[in-house]
């Protein structure tokens, strides 16, 4: 009877300890996540000097090189395409972003109209250009990463400045003092001589490019891990910075919510250097490419298949999607 009571004591003991630990542990949850408002007066300070803390991390010596080096394939790219597109011919849509890099274009019915009106059109070709083959990406030129978001009203107190310039800018590529020598006529490039060129020399300065360009597309992928960037998931507007701006610019009238603000997500690699996805012909495609065979002809980035069309052999990873042994239509 004795060794029955002091079991019941024991157990008693025990429920009492337990009920008082659970009872720390619910004033201790309730102390931390409580549901009362929080204070943001208090938070402010502490926010700002934690991003100013941040800032001191910025630019990271370690990929100084790395933003150097895209900004200098950046040059040779562009100079690149320049001297190619004086030798061979590029075929643009006047009415969508389309482009063709033949003689003729091709009679894919692919064009959308004229702001979408239509779909499934035959393309209306003329020449094209350097900003057809490498589509210019433009950003907000920030003094700094970590200032304040840029407000609709402050929209033209910025300089707009190429996205992968901005970015490398940031990473350390340069100095304060040489932000004002850009301007867009900085990327035009001057070519000379180049219908004289000889077959050798056009198959070296088409491997020149082609490598140039795997070095900025891996280049910017390297910065994007390293630095933020965001684009809008409804339209092609890039920032480079951790928060995107507040200009109300979006152009995707559908999306477009009251004020015209940008939704933004993380940017890739193709947001900064759109790859530019082109129809190609192969040997055993007909001269010209028809509707009816959309589906087994190939396909290559615009860089690539000037490239290839210069006497490049392409790089492997891009096989697939060129379809090289794919089977042809008549």
């Amino acid at each position: 009877m004795v060794l029955a009571q002091r079991e019941i004591m024991a157990l008693r003991k025990k429920l009492c300890e337990s009920s008082s630990f659970n009872g720390k542990i619910m004033y201790t949850f309730s102390r931390y996540f409580s549901s009362n408002k929080m204070d943001l007066r208090k938070l402010k300070p502490m926010i700002q000097k934690r991003i100013q803390e941040r800032a001191k991390d910025y630019p990271v010596p370690g990929m100084i090189p790395v933003a150097q080096e895209v900004l200098n394939s950046r040059r040779l790219l562009m100079q690149g395409v320049s001297t190619l597109l004086k030798v061979l011919p590029v075929m643009a849509c006047k009415f969508c972003p389309e482009v063709y890099i033949g003689e003729k274009g091709h009679v894919i019915q692919t064009c959308c109209g004229f702001k979408h009106r239509s779909k499934n059109r035959v393309h209306e070709w003329i020449t094209g250009g350097l900003n057809d083959v490498l589509a210019p990406v433009e950003a907000f030129h920030l003094k700094h990463m970590f200032q304040d978001v840029i407000k609709h009203h402050q929209r033209f107190d910025f300089e707009r400045v190429p996205a992968v310039v901005e970015l490398c800018w940031q990473a350390g590529a340069n100095d304060g003092n040489q932000y004002s020598n850009w301007s867009p006529e900085s990327d035009c490039c001057r070519v000379d001589g180049a219908e004289s060129l000889s077959p050798d020399e056009l198959v070296m300065i088409a491997s020149g490019t082609l490598k140039a360009w795997e070095v900025l597309r891996n280049g910017v992928e390297k910065l994007l891990m390293v630095y933020p960037a965001k684009v809008c998931k409804h339209c092609s507007e890039v920032h480079v910075g951790p928060s995107g701006h507040k200009a109300r610019l979006c152009g995707i009238f559908k999306y477009e919510s009251w004020q015209g603000t940008h939704f933004w997500r993380k940017a890739i690699v193709d947001d900064l250097v759109p790859p530019k996805i082109v129809w190609r012909r192969r040997p055993q495609d007909p001269q010209v490419l028809l509707n009816e065979g959309k589906g087994f002809y190939g396909r290559a980035p615009a860089v690539v298949e000037l490239c290839t069309q210069a006497g490049v052999i392409a790089p492997s990873k891009y096989h697939c999607l060129m379809k090289l042994q794919g089977v042809a239509t008549l």
